[in-house]
């Protein structure tokens, strides 16, 4: 009878003890899968750096778009602005140069290209005295430029005409057209256009007709005069009734100016002596060509009338209406 009892204990151990080891068995084969579902830490932690690291690099191209953006507004602002500024290389010994006065116009001579070769030649020879006749270009671009000695009524208009077209030109401005008609000036300066030196008083004999001094004083007059009253900071130069020397160049290189003369240019002056419009359009487009700076007077009924078909023509021809402070930046 204790025999039978103690085999039967006996039995309850093994089977208990089987019962555990399945149990142990069966714990370990969960052990075992639940480490193979688990990712394992190192690679854990490689995805989440690898998951910063593309998001830091796209905030750094975003940042970087960013930036890029703002400098490229920046850019268009100072392009809109048409303000640049000059460091022109000092003549020595002005005194010495020739003051010899040569007006300037062009022969009939022209390249395949349809461009004055006066005005080619020209603006290689004076080239060291920051100036321009004409833009050596081939590319179907011309520029626009206006001499505004006086009012007459015709700038408002051709003001218009310009905003219209979406065209940037340059106005050449008097001190005293600069303090008569203001709002007209600054008109010109808030639409984007440049405005530039045409003297105090205008000297009919020319710019050489005057000492040194005189010279001086009748751009940088001028110039003060519009820093001071349309915080404005010119650096283009037109010399009144275009003559001109060499002496007179390098004093206008030496005032940190560019001199700006043309390779177009008409009898349109005359307020009472007006040219047909019909023939002046087809005289402005007859002599259309790469680089072309076109000399207009402001005070010019058939400019201001004929300025919008003349842009339209000129696209038509597949030029553009540059501006002309990107020639200088």
């Amino acid at each position: 009878m204790m025999r039978d009892k103690n085999m039967k204990k006996l039995i309850r151990a093994g089977f208990c003890l089987v019962l555990l080891l399945i149990v142990l068995l069966v714990l370990v084969a969960l052990q075992h899968v639940l480490e193979k579902k688990q990712p394992d830490k190192k690679d854990s932690t490689e995805t989440v750096t690898e998951s910063m690291d593309g998001r830091a690099d796209d905030a750094t191209e975003a940042v970087l778009e960013t930036e890029t953006e703002t400098e490229t507004e920046t850019e268009t602002e100072v392009a809109q602005s048409g303000v640049v500024t000059l460091h022109n290389a000092m003549i020595e010994n002005v005194e010495g140069l020739d003051n010899t006065s040569q007006g300037w116009g062009m022969g009939p001579t022209r390249d395949e290209f349809n461009r004055p070769v006066d005005a080619l030649n020209y603006e290689e020879k004076f080239a060291p005295y920051s100036v321009d006749f004409i833009k050596n270009t081939e590319e179907k671009v011309v520029y626009l430029t206006f001499d505004e000695g006086y009012e007459y009524g015709m700038t408002p208009q051709i003001l218009d005409t310009l905003k219209e077209k979406n065209a940037k030109a340059v106005f050449f401005v008097t001190k005293p057209y600069a303090e008569a008609d203001p709002d007209l000036v600054q008109r010109m300066i808030d639409e984007g256009h440049i405005v530039g030196n045409h003297t105090v008083h205008h000297p009919s004999d020319g710019m050489p007709s005057l000492s040194i001094a005189d010279q001086t004083a009748e751009i940088m007059e001028t110039d003060a005069y519009i820093k001071e009253n349309f915080g404005y900071s010119m650096y283009l130069f037109r010399y009144p009734t275009g003559q001109f020397s060499e002496q007179s160049l390098a004093i206008v290189n030496n005032c940190n100016y560019r001199s700006v003369f043309w390779s177009f240019a008409y009898k349109d002056w005359d307020v009472n002596n007006q040219p047909d419009e019909t023939e002046s359009l087809n005289l402005l487009m007859e002599k259309l060509h790469p680089g072309a700076i076109y000399l207009l007077h402001a005070e010019s009924q058939t400019n201001a009338d004929i300025l919008g078909s003349f842009i339209d023509q000129v696209r038509a021809q597949g030029y553009e209406i540059g501006v002309y402070s990107d020639t200088l930046q």
